[in-house]
């Protein structure tokens, strides 16, 4: 029997996917494991294997096409003597969905019938009218709206009982969404059942306008302007929003409307670190086994021994428990063409430098190229994002869900200081932690950064 290929999620925030590349065409056999094609998403390409064996009868959805919504057919998979006009059978795990207007319809108001959904589309138009020697003058029964002019919502299978059944829609209990009325509910109203009380008009006030979005405290959001709207057509380019750009601009929205952030600043002296540097770099051999350890590989190790130290900062928000990591899992913010990713250094607390260096390095080579596993950039403790090398001194960063904290680092630079009494130059790196309020209480988060300044400003302490 024919079955259906859907749309893989390849990661647990999928929600769609750019069919990049078709690895088979139609009429290829294929077998488990093989490779079907490359699925790009919002941070990497990944390949999309077979599961079970047969043969490509059609595809269903061409190469390049954004925008595929996970779980949509893609391609049709044959069995051992199937033709390719063979219809998918009933076990695909999507079902065809129907493609005579008849039959559309006809599921479209099923579904809305079982939810209690009013559809979107335009109203039907009005019968004829009547001639003007008999009109109508009795009210209809399925009005749509109830005694003190506020709109009812009910399914149209219920005001069609209503008006068969002689029942008044307008003093029915709905039982459906949001107290839509549907057909159950004209069903027990005809035999008797209970009826609608008056709203108080303030239950009635405080019912959100249609439409409005709403937020976490329950606020109506008002969508912002486009920005077309302000500039002259011919005076601006458009450049498309591609997956990655609409990924970002989504996910960091709900991340600052929906985390409280706060922030802290610290000034860390670089000087020791800087010399640190130095010598470890001067006794690197050369070819096989060389490296160039960076300050972000000695700030890593640094975050990672810091929220060891601090596990209240180690951990993540769900609205039911606080989630403690056994491990430091430090992302490092790699910019790419076209955006920016996270990929994931892993128990950084337990790797040393040189470790650490080259797995970063392995790490933001394949995240140019979108060739990093969703394992290795979601997830985490804590992310470092670090502005330094563009001459940034200090700035505030977004926090990536689900860590609860963010750390930007700037430049680190000669700066005037007073020790003893006397004005010297040290080097001086400024870093500020965004926290999760809601994980993350004032104190904590200080105790953790000047956690981390002591590692940074005496690195040999990173060893005991």
């Amino acid at each position: 029997m024919s079955t259906q290929i859907l749309m893989p999620a390849l990661s647990p925030t999928m929600e769609e996917g750019k069919l990049a590349k078709w690895h088979v065409k139609e009429g290829d056999a294929v077998k488990s494991g093989q490779i079907l094609a490359e699925i790009e998403t919002d941070k990497a390409t990944m390949e999309f294997e077979a599961i079970d064996e047969g043969r490509i009868g059609k595809i269903l959805v061409p190469e390049g096409a954004e925008g595929v919504k996970v779980n949509a057919p893609i391609a049709i998979l044959l069995e051992e003597g199937e033709t390719a006009g063979a219809a998918p059978s009933s076990n695909t795990s999507t079902n065809a969905p129907p493609t005579k207007p008849a039959e559309i319809n006809a599921a479209m108001q099923q579904l809305r019938d079982a939810i209690g959904v009013t559809p979107e589309a335009p109203a039907p138009a009005p019968p004829p009218a009547a001639p003007k020697a008999a009109p109508a003058a009795a009210p209809a029964p399925h009005a749509t709206t109830n005694g003190s002019g506020g709109r009812l919502f009910a399914s149209p299978l219920a005001k069609r009982i209503a008006q068969q059944s002689g029942v008044d829609i307008a003093n029915v209990n709905g039982s459906g969404p949001r107290g839509r009325i549907v057909k159950a509910d004209i069903e027990a109203a005809a035999r008797g059942g209970p009826m609608k009380a008056a709203a108080p008009a303030a239950a009635k006030s405080a019912a959100p306008a249609p439409g409005a979005q709403p937020n976490a405290s329950g606020m109506g959001v008002t969508p912002l302007p486009d920005a077309r709207l302000f500039y002259k057509q011919g005076e601006y380019e458009e450049v498309p929003n591609d997956s990655m750009r609409k990924a970002i601009a989504r996910r960091l929205t709900s991340a600052k409307t929906l985390i409280p952030h706060y922030y802290l600043t610290i000034d860390c002296d670089m000087n020791a670190l800087m010399d640190a540097r130095a010598k470890l770099n001067a006794r690197s051999p050369k070819g096989p086994g060389s490296y160039k350890l960076s300050v972000n590989d000695f700030l890593l190790k640094a975050a990672g021994m810091a929220l060891v130290r601090n596990p209240d900062v180690n951990a993540s928000w769900t609205e039911t428990a606080i989630l403690r990591h056994a491990h430091a899992d430090i992302g490092v913010a790699v910019a790419i063409e076209g955006g920016l990713i996270t990929p994931i250094v892993f128990r950084a607390e337990e790797k040393g430098l040189i470790e650490i260096s080259n797995e970063v390095r392995s790490l933001a080579e394949r995240a140019k190229t979108k060739k990093l596993k969703p394992q290795e950039y979601e997830g985490g403790s804590l992310s470092i994002s670090n502005l330094g090398m563009f001459g940034i001194k200090n700035f505030t960063a977004v926090i990536n869900p689900p860590q609860s904290a963010i750390m930007a680092v700037g430049v680190g630079e000669d700066r005037a200081v007073v020790r003893d009494g006397k004005i010297v130059v040290a080097n001086v790196m400024t870093v500020t932690l965004s926290c999760d309020h809601r994980v993350i209480d004032g104190a904590t988060g200080a105790r953790f950064l000047q956690t981390f300044k002591d590692f940074v400003e005496e690195p040999a302490s990173m060893l005991l």
